[in-house]
């Protein structure tokens, strides 16, 4: 279990998630199926639907995955909630046309089971209409293959964070800077948002709560993109942290305890003979001294794979290893020698205080060295 979701396999290699709060959503399917004709085997349909909904939903995010993974890029789970499915990849595709082909992906899993559900469907009157998914009873073949229409053609909306949002950007990014592109499929998600919003005063309120998805989804990809290309032009030697401590394979937990009182720091490099051979992070050290005490030693606690830097690099493609690693601190070193350190947090802090310089009018601000 991590945080509120609970693992509940792994297909094609990836992690399959289930979010706590989808049990919720299969109470509720359960009791209102039930009050509608006080019968216990519809309650149980109605859960079984859900459940064979959010399958759908998995193929959906295994296309983009298994997609994504043919260019190259990892993803790390997918996590199922009662709002659908999210599959996080370690990042989109640099070419707008394959981030088309993956944007397109789901939908086209979704096209392709429809059309097998109808194909399967013993007769036309259990292919029923679209209207009828929300009926309790009918052909369930039926509503599962009206339900991937449904799916394919919501996704298909220009607007962020729909799988439509993304190929409109890739399609506006063969045309223009990737930044502008977003910028420009964001405004149009905006759009929809509101319109669906307003449609939701004077219809069906949950088209407000697809307003707020929406409107939030196309704020943060484009809030994402922007950071992006900042970081693609800060090199590392400008944030990284040049004032730290390490520790020698041999020193006990109780000395790194010390240290992390002693300052700032919580991840510690651990060098050996001049080189780089672990990092000891604060949570590793916690769960150590919990199980082993204070004598045990850094070298059987640290993790001993790890990514690393150069002061050369630029953040962006730094960040990206780091969200990808297990390790939160990346060891930036300059011909094999440790010059630095650099984690997420630091990066965070650093972009937020060059906000507030440049709202401010004033210049650049570095790292203390």
């Amino acid at each position: 279990m991590t945080g509120w979701s609970w693992k509940l396999g792994r297909i094609a290699g990836i992690d399959v998630n289930m979010h706590g709060t989808f049990l919720i959503l299969l109470a509720w399917i359960g009791i209102s199926h039930y009050l509608e004709r006080h019968r216990w085997v519809d309650a149980a349909a109605g859960m079984m639907f859900v459940l064979a909904l959010f399958s759908i939903v998995v193929l959906h995010e295994l296309g983009h995955a298994l997609t994504a993974r043919h260019y190259g890029i990892r993803t790390r789970d997918i996590t199922l909630l009662p709002i659908g499915g999210v599959a996080r990849l370690d990042r989109m595709p640099d070419d707008p046309r394959q981030e088309l082909i993956v944007a397109f992906a789901g939908p086209a899993v979704n096209v392709t089971l429809a059309a097998i559900l109808f194909a399967l469907a013993p007769s036309v009157s259990s292919v029923a209409t679209l209207g009828s998914i929300e009926h309790i009873g009918g052909g369930f073949l039926g509503k599962l293959a009206w339900v991937n229409v449904s799916l394919a053609l919501f996704n298909l909306l220009p607007a962020f964070p729909m799988d439509g949002g993304r190929a409109l950007r890739a399609i506006l990014a063969m045309r223009m800077n990737y930044v502008r592109a977003t910028e420009l499929a964001a405004r149009i998600g905006h759009g929809f948002a509101l319109m669906f919003g307003l449609l939701g005063l004077f219809t069906n309120p949950f088209l407000i709560f697809i307003a707020l998805f929406v409107w939030v989804g196309a704020t943060a990809e484009a809030g994402t993109v922007q950071l992006k290309s900042a970081l693609s032009r800060i090199p590392v030697s400008r944030v990284m942290i040049t004032r730290f401590q390490t520790l020698a394979p041999d020193d006990t937990l109780q000395r790194a305890s010390g240290h992390i009182l002693e300052g700032f720091q919580h991840d510690f490099p651990v060098v050996e003979a001049g080189r780089v051979v672990g990092v000891l992070t604060r949570d590793d050290l916690m769960k150590a001294l919990v199980a082993k005490g204070t004598a045990a030693l850094v070298e059987d606690v640290m993790l001993s794979r790890f990514e690393t830097a150069e002061p050369t690099e630029m953040l962006q493609g730094v960040v990206e290893r780091l969200q990808g690693s297990t390790c939160p601190s990346v060891p930036v070193l300059q011909n094999s020698r440790l010059v630095g350190v650099l984690t997420l947090d630091n990066i965070g802090e650093f972009v937020a205080i060059q906000s507030a310089v440049r709202a401010n009018g004033n210049g650049v601000v570095h790292a203390a060295r």
